[in-house]
């Protein structure tokens, strides 16, 4: 365990998780968990960032939880807490606002599009989430953070800031790497192939929620925008439709895309996405099944979370301490 690296990342608990969060981040966090000292966060202070119903952010977040165990996330190999039960999170954010530059975060492309879809809420918080996002990581001591291509801005940043900081202060913290998948790290729109699969689409049919039953699935599916060939390859730039489902399908099946490219020479767009739709909704099937059992076990899930919290403070207060006495806060003792 000892000489393993550390690894972090974190899932906001913002609406149903869909199949691009699953392969994207979750999947991932379950094939790491042996290679890696791996430390899960659900990252609930980052969604407060917009607009949230409180009980529906309180739910959300349980039922986050019982999918990472349905997944197969094991709290006996990882670390698994929710963000907000760990107080230096917030605590480490602001003494790194205080190396940041205003210019790095108005530059953030998540900063800017966000601002555009909540123009009733472009709040400091909203500007400040990859301060946040590096307070998360640098806490621990973290030396890889799997994360897909939108996040590469703010996986810079942090290592800006440690690198920063620990120019002015003296090695403090571990300057982390970012791990980008090859295949899997951004699942496109079912409409709109163009633009990242999000759970905060409109159009429904433009997602597949990690919670939707076989037939809201499959039907999903079918509606899938594609083009007006009839050749079934993998092209992002000139085929994205067919490009995201063989990536979806590969992903589900555990068919490689090349495997898969040649499985549907011939076939028809209705038949390749119908079959894609199956593979998903297998995939789905048993982690649903154990997430409704784990629901169920309130005592159980908080027990997790209760844990987790234990361990991530240990961790991130002991890095919070060493940072406060770097910047010259004094410490009162008897």
């Amino acid at each position: 365990m000892e000489d393993k690296k550390t690894l972090f990342s974190a899932v906001q608990p913002s609406g149903t998780p869909t199949i691009g969060n699953y392969v994207g981040a979750i999947n991932n966090f379950v094939k790491l968990q042996d290679e890696y000292n791996c430390i899960y966060s659900i990252a609930d202070l980052h969604c407060l960032t917009v607009k949230q119903d409180p009980q529906s952010l309180k739910k959300a977040t349980y039922e986050l939880m019982a999918l990472y165990l349905a997944c197969g996330i094991d709290p006996e190999k990882c670390i698994m807490f929710v963000q907000s039960h760990v107080p230096c999170h917030a605590e480490l954010t602001w003494v790194l606002n205080t190396i940041t530059y205003p210019g790095e975060l108005g530059r953030m492309t998540q900063f800017k599009d966000k601002s555009r879809t909540h123009q009733d809420n472009v709040n400091m918080g909203l500007m400040d989430y990859p301060v946040l996002m590096a307070s998360d990581i640098l806490l621990y001591n973290t030396a890889v953070v799997p994360v897909g291509a939108d996040q590469k801005q703010h996986i810079e940043l942090t290592r800006d800031l440690a690198l920063r900081f620990n120019n002015r202060f003296g090695e403090t913290f571990t300057v982390p790497d970012g791990i980008f998948p090859k295949y899997g790290a951004k699942i496109m729109s079912l409409s709109d192939p163009t633009k990242k699969m999000s759970k905060s689409d409109e159009n429904i049919n433009a997602y597949v929620s990690m919670y939707d039953d076989t037939d809201t699935i499959i039907r999903k599916f079918k509606k899938a925008v594609t083009d007006s060939d009839n050749k079934i390859v993998f092209d992002p730039e000139n085929k994205a439709g067919i490009s995201n489902l063989l990536t979806i399908y590969s992903v589900f099946s555990g068919v490689s895309i090349e495997d898969a490219v040649k499985e549907f020479e011939g076939k028809g767009y209705g038949d390749f996405k119908l079959k894609v739709g199956e593979a998903v909704a297998e995939g789905i099937k048993p982690i649903t099944n154990k997430r409704l059992e784990i629901i169920k076990d309130k005592a159980y899930l908080n027990s997790v979370m209760i844990k987790g919290a234990e361990n991530a403070y240990r961790i991130a207060n002991r890095t919070l301490r060493k940072v406060y006495k770097k910047v010259g806060l004094y410490k009162a003792e008897l």
